[in-house]
């Protein structure tokens, strides 16, 4: 499944039978910086400030006071159905006097949160596997030539008597392709070692 992270932060704004509803989502690489983003960008002053995060497989959500999964929850849920991840979603409402009930506020909440996401710009997260590579100092020159049809990032780069030792950064779809490049390139002489996957 294609995940997408944002390009940036996003606002949605709405009002709902008087109570006013602020989102403002933003892309995050750990919950230390979903937390603090959440902080930032509460308002004390308002009746609530709801929040959902998911990142890859850790995820957390926040009610602030409305009734037990109506808030945090919808909000999640809103950023995993749109395929969103590295995500964080503050909702804040200030209140009108008029209750909304507990399937009001989780179609208020979680209502405001997707719609702050289908109008935010989304950027693809593509899975990356590390490879660490010792090449020749014969090959060197073509297999550089290489990384760019490969999207290829170099991480790390270190020398001995037979070569540079690599550290790379390998989209995960093309990474037999490019071993198989690279075995090619240096005919069997250079070495390829996987290690853990990554993503950006």
């Amino acid at each position: 499944m294609t995940r997408y992270t944002l390009a940036g932060i996003a606002r949605w704004e709405e009002e709902v039978k008087r109570s006013r509803f602020l989102a403002i989502a933003a892309p995050v690489q750990s919950s230390d910086e979903a937390l603090t983003f959440v902080e930032a960008h509460g308002v004390p002053e308002a009746s609530h400030n709801c929040w959902a995060y998911q990142i890859d497989s850790d995820y957390r959500f926040f009610d602030d006071g409305e009734p037990g999964g109506t808030a945090g929850k919808p909000i999640l849920q809103a950023i995993q159905g749109q395929g969103c991840d590295r995500v964080v979603v503050l909702v804040v409402r200030w209140f009108g006097g008029t209750k909304l009930g507990t399937g009001g506020l989780v179609r208020a909440y979680g209502g405001c949160a997707a719609q702050c996401l289908r109008q935010a710009r989304k950027v693809r997260i593509v899975l990356r596997e590390q490879l660490r590579v010792h090449c020749p100092f014969p090959d060197m020159d073509r297999v550089r030539s290489r990384f760019d049809d490969h999207r290829i990032e170099l991480l790390a780069e270190d020398f001995d008597e037979r070569g540079a030792k690599w550290t790379l950064s390998v989209p995960q779809a093309g990474v037999e392709q490019f071993i198989a490049s690279f075995q090619d390139t240096t005919k069997g002489r250079g070495d390829v070692c996987r290690s853990d996957q990554a993503s950006v």
